[in-house]
């Protein structure tokens, strides 16, 4: 199974330019806890998280309107392409520790989104499909969740001091 067979295609994004409060709006009316950040040419140059724009509300102490997207969103951007396995994209969230890889077409242009959630609920449609064999154990997957969600002993001593 590919990303393609999984992933949201019809992904809302926003611009670096964009109010935090934009961003917010585009998460409550989609239902979703990101949004990537793109580009003019549509190439993810970020992305945003609800943590992200709550984490910005308390420490730049402004209204949501008065802040820029730029000004809160991870510049570091991982993605994945649709032809790649579910385990390579897996792996990318389990080496990043992240839980969304936007997808990108050949030309790094944003075509969709994948999570952590989609991978997992994977068996679910799976089984309803009567498909014989997963694509990603679920153990696999508890690793990867694991993996994302640990701290390593230094950076929580960072963090701590």
């Amino acid at each position: 199974m590919k990303v393609r067979d999984l992933m949201t295609s019809d992904v809302k994004h926003c611009g670096v330019n964009d109010s935090l409060n934009r961003a917010a709006q585009i998460m409550w009316e989609s239902d979703c806890g990101c949004v990537p950040v793109v580009d003019e040419q549509a190439r993810p140059v970020g992305i945003l998280t609800d943590r992200d724009v709550c984490m910005a509300a308390y420490t730049q102490g402004v209204a949501l309107a008065a802040a820029s997207v730029a000004s809160a969103m991870a510049r570091e951007v991982h993605s994945c392409g649709p032809a790649d396995s579910l385990a390579e994209a897996l792996k990318q969230m389990k080496t990043h520790r992240v839980r969304r890889l936007p997808v990108v077409d050949d030309d790094g242009r944003l075509v969709g989104i994948i999570s952590l959630n989609d991978i997992a609920r994977e068996g679910e449609r799976e089984r309803a499909a009567k498909l014989k064999r997963r694509q990603v154990k679920d153990s696999e997957i508890a690793q990867a969740l694991g993996a994302i969600c640990s701290r390593d002993v230094s950076e929580a001593a960072t963090r701590a001091a």
